[in-house]
């Protein structure tokens, strides 16, 4: 078996630091949780806390909160092509899926955009839409988002954006692909799916 070193996006980065500096959690605690070497990630933060818009380089940069109001107002007028072309790009980065990855979405414009059409078959990953008009094409998505929000989003109150991006950022990659077992995974977590699977 080969065996394939993790990688990790410049975004996933920022937020683990953050998750140690701005949060009550220790280093070995996070680490622990989201699968990391503690040495890894005191790394991480030394490097971040030094020069925080040189840390990782590679695409993007801390901005500032006039940037992050600016490009808040552009997000919340339309679910952009380019949003869904980087969120697929950093899944894919992150998890390496086998070619044939099945990517379902709704008949939304930005999914079926020339652009995200190229980018799924550069990946040999095949494109399904839901059929109009019917819902529970997506039921998968759907649940997650719900139990994301009965269990989470519904009992904080957030101020800021950057907070909410933090504590679900936490409650994802700390709690539910870690913690949280799923009857539809055999009463497992997706990790040890995860684990399982590299394993087979």
């Amino acid at each position: 078996m080969v065996s394939r070193r993790k990688s990790y996006t410049r975004e996933f980065k920022i937020e683990t630091v953050k998750l140690v500096t701005d949060g009550d959690a220790k280093v070995p605690e996070i680490a622990r949780d989201l699968g990391i070497h503690p040495n890894t990630l005191y790394n991480w933060i030394q490097q971040f806390s030094a020069k925080p818009e040189e840390a990782f380089p590679g695409k993007g940069y801390v901005a500032s909160d006039a940037e992050v109001i600016r490009q808040l107002k552009r997000e919340n007028e339309r679910l952009t092509r380019t949003l869904v072309i980087n969120a697929f790009t950093m899944a894919v980065k992150r998890r390496n899926p086998p070619r044939g990855l099945l990517h379902h979405s709704d008949r939304g414009s930005q999914y079926a955009s020339g652009d995200f059409q190229r980018l799924l078959a550069k990946y040999g990953a095949i494109c399904s839409m839901s059929r109009k008009g019917n819902c529970w094409d997506n039921a998968v998505v759907e649940s997650f988002f719900g139990f994301l929000k009965r269990e989470h989003v519904f009992h904080n109150r957030y101020l800021t954006r950057a907070q909410a991006r933090q504590s679900i950022f936490d409650y994802i990659e700390r709690f539910y692909n870690r913690k949280r077992i799923h009857s539809s995974l055999g009463y497992k977590t997706p990790s040890e799916v995860d684990q399982l699977k590299l394993a087979a």
